[in-house]
């Protein structure tokens, strides 16, 4: 595969409960059979949950401020802040009354020891 541009603003948005939803890097998009990115839009006071699952995910605020709940404990956060997710564990995410946030959400799958 040669390197790939991704036009993100040309990119479809998907209508989601919290907000705007947009894959930036896919198998149609770029020939990733095993990753996924992509870009959440939260609006203000709207939660999006990051579940657990086998996969490892990488949750980075790339602009706006929230909270995120880890293991049932709640931190403030904002653009620049982010979190790794192992296998198993979760996150939920909330963007503060009022400011939408933005946030980058890389997925892939546990390699096989």
């Amino acid at each position: 595969m040669s390197t790939q541009f991704i036009d993100t603003n040309a990119l479809p948005s998907v209508t989601t409960a919290y907000g705007q939803d947009k894959e930036v890097l896919n198998e149609a998009l770029a020939g990733a059979k095993n990753v996924k990115a992509i870009l959440h839009t939260l609006n203000g006071g709207q939660t999006f949950d990051a579940p657990a699952s086998d996969k490892h995910q990488l949750v980075y605020f790339m602009d706006g401020a929230g909270s995120i709940t880890l293991e049932g404990k709640s931190y403030d956060v904002g653009k620049g802040s982010g979190v790794y997710l192992g296998p198993t564990e979760g996150a939920s995410i909330t963007a503060a009354a009022g400011q939408p946030v933005k946030l980058f959400h890389l997925v892939v799958p546990q390699v096989p020891a």
